[in-house]
């Protein structure tokens, strides 16, 4: 610091000797911070909610058995021509070799847990009343690493065991059920049983509210005439971004069918990355319009002193030094605005949570706020000041001493 104490000395004495200006790009500056530390917070918040609802009710990755295609007629070991091939009908029915692919995916890294499910559609009565809902048959312990089932149980206690069921709330209020309350799984084929509702949940999206019935392995197995077996395995893993990638791998390496929450929820990817998108065409729109105005401001600094400078100069002031006075100015201007705007955007974040906005609904949602938002809005306020200062600062260095007296 000491050897930029001359220029620091002269940066800050010109910055006060122009309050008026400084004082409007600080507030210029201070706005598209707190603009940007809000929008970010708000966005990271919602993508948040969005990941959380997506995999709140799935897994990273599922591993079910392959699709069952029709295959072209061969007439002596030729293909004949067909005008048409249907699409065979898909039935119900177990991953081949289920344990022994359990046992292969423990052996992945990435891979946290492991649960099998055995699922399929029946029909739940209760009286007159009657739904289409599916089975989601599974060890409870185990199906609760992937997916969190018990945060979202309502009313009555997560454990699944014998003919004990969960439903969702919306189910049980289509077949007027509640707690304690029993209903009939009916798979067709004179496959059905009676089970009791031990608890009601709210995944918080309606359809699945309306048709998830949770039950034991063995139970549903039976239901779905699938002794042993297991429909797909549900997989979670350490990174959720990192799902696809893991899938690929997972595919490749034993030769299933491995399908990540990524591809099947492609389009929730694609809303998120244009949120994305929006909020850093954003940070450029107000990095830009805080660059035009430092420069803008310098630049007209320069021709104001343009006397001074130049007997700056002609006092033996280098070149270097003067170029460093109005980066440093520029920087000033960058980091004091962005202690402004962070201030600015902590109190409309504050303001959020003191309105209860974040608790006002099941839709919504908090705010991710980070120490490292302010951190990274602070560095880039200072750096986009530094170099809008570029221009009008090379500018003062270039300036003759001579020329620039006479034209004082």
């Amino acid at each position: 610091m000491s050897r930029l104490w001359f220029e620091w000395t002269l940066a800050t004495r010109l910055l006060l000797e122009g309050r008026a200006q400084t004082l409007l790009i600080i507030t210029g500056i201070g706005v598209g911070v707190a603009v940007i530390v809000f929008l970010t917070a708000l966005i990271g918040g919602l993508q948040k909610q969005i990941i959380d609802r997506t995999l709140g009710t799935q897994a990273h990755i599922r591993i079910s058995a392959p699709d069952e295609v029709a295959r072209p007629l061969r007439v002596d070991g030729e293909t004949a021509v067909l005008s048409r091939v249907d699409q065979r009908a898909q039935r119900l029915r177990s991953v081949d070799q289920w344990q022994r692919i359990e046992t292969a995916l423990a052996g992945f890294p990435e891979v946290t847990a492991i649960s099998p499910l055995v699922s399929g559609p029946a029909l739940a009565r209760r009286g007159a009343a009657s739904r289409a809902v599916v089975l989601m048959g599974i060890d409870p312990e185990r199906y609760v690493r992937i997916v969190p089932v018990p945060d979202n149980v309502q009313e009555g206690r997560w454990r699944i065991v014998g003919n004990d069921v969960a439903i969702g709330r919306e189910l049980a209020k289509d077949l007027g059920a509640q707690l304690g309350d029993r209903i009939r799984l009916d798979t067709g084929d004179g496959r059905s049983d009676v089970f009791t509702i031990v608890a009601l949940f709210e995944l918080g999206v309606r359809d699945l509210d309306g048709r998830f019935v949770y039950l034991a392995m063995k139970p549903a197995q039976s239901l779905l005439d699938l002794p042993g077996g297991a429909t797909s395995i549900d997989l979670r893993v350490r990174e959720i971004f990192e799902a696809e990638d893991v899938a690929q791998q997972i595919a490749a390496r034993l030769g299933i069918q491995a399908e990540s929450w990524m591809t099947l929820n492609s389009n929730i990817l694609g809303a998120l990355s244009a949120q994305s998108m929006s909020t850093n065409l954003i940070k450029v729109f107000v990095g830009l319009s805080a660059a035009f105005g430092i420069a803008s401001v310098l630049a007209v600094s320069v021709v104001q002193r343009g006397r001074e400078i130049g007997i700056l100069r002609a006092m033996g002031t280098q070149r270097g030094q003067v170029l460093r006075v109005f980066l440093l100015q520029g920087a000033l201007v960058g980091l004091i605005g962005a202690a402004f705007g962070c201030l600015i955007g902590a109190g409309l974040l504050g303001l959020w949570e003191l309105m209860g906005l974040a608790r006002s609904g099941r839709g919504a949602f908090s705010l991710v706020v980070t120490p490292t938002l302010f951190v990274g809005a602070s560095a880039m306020a200072t750096v986009v000041g530094m170099l809008a200062a570029m221009a009008p600062a090379r500018r003062a260095a270039r300036l003759d001493p001579v020329e620039a007296m006479r034209g004082g």
